[in-house]
């Protein structure tokens, strides 16, 4: 699936919010769900079981850490440790998603690196820019 076409199906409420401008958001949740597709492939296999466990929690964390930081406020320094939260989580998502290419197609394995790499160029642009708007 596209990511235009993905975007298609997400409801309206979260399109509005103001955190989607954040480029970074919206492709956490792409990767929250295509995560969740990728976990059902590796749940058939004993060692997938725990690295499909490990990816759910990784990438949905990546969402669930910008939102509460946004929700406590982008203008205070507490938002720039839960953007560093967030950015553990991609990285420990693009490492399980390399722990798991024994189990999923390369194209896809390629795929959801490369989109845990642009999630996590994204966080660290945003933590420094944050950082310097904060002194």
């Amino acid at each position: 699936m596209r990511f235009d076409e993905w975007v298609a199906k997400v409801p309206d409420s979260l399109k509005r919010d103001p955190v989607w401008g954040f480029a970074a958001y919206p492709k956490a949740l792409l990767l929250a769900d295509l995560a969740w597709e990728d976990s059902v492939k590796m749940l058939g296999d004993v060692r997938g079981k725990a690295v499909a466990r490990q990816l759910i929690r990784g990438a949905g964390s990546v969402s669930a850490n910008i939102d509460e930081g946004y929700g406590r406020g982008i203008d205070r320094a507490e938002y720039v440790q839960f953007l560093r939260f967030a950015l553990g989580s991609a990285r420990e998502s693009r490492s399980w998603y390399f722990k798991a290419r024994a189990l999923l197609a390369d194209e896809i394995v390629q795929h959801r690196m490369n989109l845990c790499s642009e999630i996590i160029a994204l966080l660290v642009t945003a933590i420094k820019n944050r950082k310097n708007s904060l002194r």
